[in-house]
């Protein structure tokens, strides 16, 4: 047996005590440097931060993908605008069209940046709103300048700081009014960012009318490409959007209807919690959509006649639709309330009234959806439906039939009561259980109450956007059918010749 000693470094006070280690004979000993620990301590961090750099990347690869499998015009939108930065770049790029627009060309490429929208329409909006405000704020700062210049070198400053405030002031203010807020507001900053550029220079008269003409040019060609490329290639119109986003709201509408229902007799039926389905919360859809309506309404009023929507299509009533189902959302709303308040008190509840109002409730929310279901298919198909009206009216009878099953439901309790062999206080919760029924069904009703100002706001859209009737849908059709019935059998053809001939 040998004696291994291992020292300290250095001697002295604070040098380690040594240590003496008894190892066979033969054997070897390995002192392990701290700098070597180190060394392995830093390469771990280094692998942990380039796997968690590969996981982000990975996520983030993920969620990119993810986004343009959901909606891949939004791929198809970035695509565009790549390809309009490039055909306005060649005016940069290219001397004889460089000469043609001078350095001013550098306009036409941030217009296309600030121009080029998702929408038709909003690329119409902000090329139109721009273009106009930059023509009419040149022709005002030129008229400012050259009453400043016949004025003489003392009243000029005072003419051209006054015509700033008073211009930027009204301008300004106009903002504040609806109609210009809704429609013009971007060509109103862009009017107070023109004219006030051109007013502080101090270009000569003519000089300012080379620079401004030059500037048209250059934006009239950066607003000419927005339009080509986002109207010609995949065109995404403001009109069809909020089109689908209406039809769309009424089906989730009359899923949260039906589901709310459907939750509240299974949720009060059983002693266990349910969570509410997820179709119960389509609600949610509607309530949040007031932001989006608006904006694409404003949109689509720019966007020029494309398919079955006209020139004068009524956007505007699109919001009234939608204003009219939030109305009924917020009751749907409250529906759900009282789903989650009858898990709570589902292992306490009894039946008895719950069993009394079932089937007619349930009725009623299944004829409330296919109302909101026919509306949806009369918004989306475009055309006058007879199923619609047919659809209110039975809806119409299962609510008086509610009603009727509602006021039979006091003698109901009273029975239920006599026959109970237990104290009163155990009919407390029946009470309880009675009175969060009668509130689902009385919003029940205020609901297909409410569904009928929906079918109201869809037959004025109907009326104003002339929406085809079903009937003349339906004859192309039949004509078509027989045509090919004709076609199949050459026999039954002259006989339908010789019937028309008679006629």
């Amino acid at each position: 047996m040998e004696m291994a000693t291992v020292k300290g470094a250095q001697d002295g006070p604070g040098a380690p005590a040594e240590c003496r280690v008894t190892v066979p004979e033969g054997a070897s000993v390995a002192v392990e440097h701290e700098a070597s620990r180190g060394a392995r301590t830093w390469a771990a961090w280094v692998a942990s931060r380039a796997l968690a750099f590969r996981d982000m990347v990975l996520g983030l690869g993920e969620r990119v993908w993810t986004i343009g499998a959901d909606d891949p015009r939004r791929a198809v939108h970035g695509l565009k605008v790549g390809l309009a930065l490039a055909l306005v770049s060649v005016f940069y790029y290219t001397r004889p069209l460089y000469d043609g627009v001078g350095g001013a060309a550098m306009w036409a490429v941030l217009t296309v940046v600030v121009v080029f929208e998702y929408t038709v329409g909003g690329c119409v909006y902000k090329g139109l709103n721009r273009a106009i405000a930059t023509a009419s704020a040149a022709v005002v700062a030129l008229g400012v300048h050259w009453i400043a210049s016949k004025s003489g070198d003392k009243f000029e400053p005072f003419i051209r700081s006054g015509s700033v405030f008073l211009l930027a002031a009204m301008a300004t203010f106009s903002r504040f009014i609806p109609t210009v807020k809704a429609r013009f507001d971007y060509g109103v900053t862009i009017f107070i960012l023109t004219y006030s550029l051109v007013a502080v220079s101090g270009y000569r008269v003519g000089a300012v009318a080379a620079m401004a003409q030059q500037r048209m040019w250059t934006i009239s060609i950066g607003v000419s490409i927005c339009f080509a490329t986002c109207a010609l290639i995949c065109p995404v119109w403001a009109g069809q959007e909020l089109h689908r986003a209406t039809a769309r709201n009424m089906e989730r509408l009359a899923g949260a209807v039906e589901a709310c229902v459907e939750d509240y007799f299974a949720a009060a039926g059983t002693s266990g919690s349910k969570q509410p389905s997820s179709k119960a919360e389509g609600y949610r859809c509607v309530l949040n959509s007031k932001a989006f309506e608006d904006s694409q309404a404003n949109l689509a009023r720019w966007e020029p006649p494309h398919g079955r929507f006209g020139f004068r299509h009524p956007y505007g009533q699109y919001r009234n639709v939608g204003a009219a189902m939030r109305h009924c959302a917020y009751c749907v709303e409250a529906l759900v309330g009282c789903v989650r308040l009858a898990e709570t008190q589902a292992a306490a509840a009894p039946g008895h009234a719950r069993r009394h109002l079932a089937d007619a409730c349930t009725r009623v929310a299944a004829l409330c959806a296919r109302v909101l279901r026919e509306a949806s298919a009369s918004v989306s198909a475009m055309t006058t439906s007879k199923i619609l009206d047919l659809a209110v009216a039975d809806l119409n009878a299962a609510v008086q039939e509610l009603q009727a099953d509602m006021r039979a439901l006091p003698s109901t309790l009273l029975l239920a009561e006599a026959g109970s062999a237990e104290p009163a206080a155990s009919t407390a919760p029946l009470t309880m259980d009675a009175a969060q029924l009668f509130a689902v069904t009385s919003l029940l009703i205020e609901v297909s109450a409410r569904i009928e100002g929906i079918v109201d706001a869809v037959n004025t859209l109907a009326s104003l956007a002339n929406f085809k009737s079903s009937a003349d849908e339906e004859k192309p059709l039949e004509s078509a059918t027989r045509r090919n019935a004709t076609r199949d059998q050459p026999g039954l053809g002259i006989v339908v010749g010789r019937e028309q001939e008679d006629r």
